[in-house]
């Protein structure tokens, strides 16, 4: 294969990545997608009266709709791509209290059981393609792949968050501390120690779904629950516009679009 052959391969691989670049967007961004998980998903559930399974089964359906869009689209769209991430820490919120609320599973149980379908979800993407860089989403498959360990994390997330803040009786806001540290350290491992960039991405994925929630339930919970009270429509509000606003400017800016093969 000749040289121009290859750069003209890895120029289409890079246009039809189907992530954003991992910059300090994406990280703010993700944050803020996870914290509406927790309070959007309490907002149905109890505002709306919806109930846990009337709750799953739209935003189920809501997220199928948009996954469709997501793998047809053919290259990063990212209004597409993020209303995904945030439908999908929806659902895998609500999986996740599903499985507490409707089948007395511990919350325990259902981190070890996430953490095991996520582990597994990993072996066999690496089995298959032979890399975890999100920046390798190029292919049906790989994007198979990467869905599922997205909705993983987030199902995962919500149960060590919840594990930690109310089983634990830690609270909210020193959960959200507990875990912005530890992914601090992932940081500082990553930039001084070379932790690995696609495990670094990994763990600190995977903590930021608890660091949000542990946020949004401080702001949306009552103050006798060691909340500052706003309620979750309030809370979800701000975050959505808070949101809507990155979306707006990754997209005219083109800030987070992949430009070059990245290892991540």
């Amino acid at each position: 294969m000749s040289l121009g052959t290859l750069d003209q391969n890895t120029a289409l691989k890079t246009m039809l990545c189907k992530v954003p670049e991992v910059t300090l967007f994406f990280w703010i961004i993700k944050i803020l997608c996870t914290t509406i998980g927790e309070t959007a998903a309490d907002f149905l559930n109890t505002n709306l009266n919806l109930g846990l399974t009337g709750t799953t089964l739209v935003m189920g359906a809501v997220l199928a709709a948009i996954l469709v869009v997501q793998f047809r689209s053919r290259r990063y769209v990212p209004v597409v791509y993020w209303l995904a991430v945030m439908l999908i820490s929806v659902v895998g919120t609500l999986i996740t209290d599903n499985m507490t609320d409707n089948f007395g599973i511990s919350l325990w149980a259902s981190s070890g059981i996430f953490s095991v379908a996520l582990a597994a979800t990993f072996v066999a993407w690496y089995a298959s393609e032979k890399t975890l860089s999100i920046h390798s989403i190029f292919t049906f498959k790989r994007e198979v792949f990467y869905w599922l360990a997205v909705l993983f994390t987030f199902a995962l997330g919500t149960a060590t968050g919840d594990l930690v803040a109310e089983k634990l009786a830690l609270g909210y806001w020193p959960s959200a501390l507990i875990f912005g540290g530890i992914i601090a350290l992932v940081a500082f491992a990553h930039a001084f120690l070379r932790l690995g960039a696609v495990l670094a991405f990994w763990i600190a994925y995977i903590l930021t779904r608890p660091l949000g929630a542990s946020i949004g339930d401080f702001l949306s919970q009552p103050k006798d629950a060691a909340g500052l009270n706003l309620g979750t429509l309030i809370t979800s509000a701000i975050f959505l516009i808070l949101i809507g606003a990155v979306i707006i400017y990754l997209t005219t800016t083109h800030r987070d679009q992949i430009q070059a093969a990245s290892t991540v």
